[in-house]
């Protein structure tokens, strides 16, 4: 199976390359389209600024790569948020794959950025979620958040509830960071690249 995590520049992308190959998988990364295009599993990426992923991804010519997709692509962080339509960090346009804003975070007293663990509770049924149990805990690190929308597969609250988990088609997109959240984690994302392309 050939598995690209797409290079859009950022921190996390050994750590979730490390996650793969500790399932026996040998992900290639890269910022090539042509070898996007050719994958069976698409990983984007993500940490930092909305406007610098996004200036990345335009600069390696990315943007209209990926809206072509048409196998899985699991979107992490940052690269979730860039599935949405606009961020207000920046108050910037994204790739508009997934109808969703992205949001500041205001939780009521509570520190931002969000970080640390806490729980996801699904709200639809998808094979990305076999073997994990209800209110499973996860490792998050953002300051911004998608609302709860058509696209919300999972919310968790932090002052007040948004979506961790995003679907649409073959996009999916989770908030926090499954690489770094033990082996629920490892879980997911050995569920993800064992998904059916649709």
């Amino acid at each position: 199976m050939r598995i690209v995590i797409t290079d859009t520049g950022c921190a996390n992308i050994a750590s979730v390359r490390y996650a793969v190959e500790r399932l026996g998988y040998q992900p290639l990364v890269t910022a090539d389209p042509d070898l996007i295009r050719q994958a069976d599993k698409v990983f984007l990426p993500g940490v930092g600024t909305a406007g610098a992923a996004m200036e990345n991804l335009t600069a390696r010519g990315l943007v209209s790569t990926i809206s072509s997709l048409t196998q899985p692509v699991l979107g992490i962080c940052l690269g979730m948020q860039l599935l949405g339509t606009t961020s207000e960090e920046g108050n910037i346009d994204l790739l508009g794959l997934i109808d969703t804003p992205v949001q500041k975070m205001t939780p009521d007293g509570l520190p931002v950025p969000h970080m640390g663990w806490n729980t996801v509770e699904f709200t639809a049924d998808l094979p990305l979620f076999r073997d994990i149990a209800p209110q499973s805990y996860f490792y998050f690190v953002h300051s911004y958040a998608c609302p709860v929308s058509d696209a919300t597969a999972a919310t968790t609250t932090y002052g007040e509830a948004f979506s961790s988990v995003l679907c649409r088609d073959n996009f999916y997109g989770v908030q926090f960071h499954p690489e770094r959240s033990g082996i629920t984690g490892i879980t997911l994302i050995k569920n993800f690249l064992e998904m059916k392309a649709s």
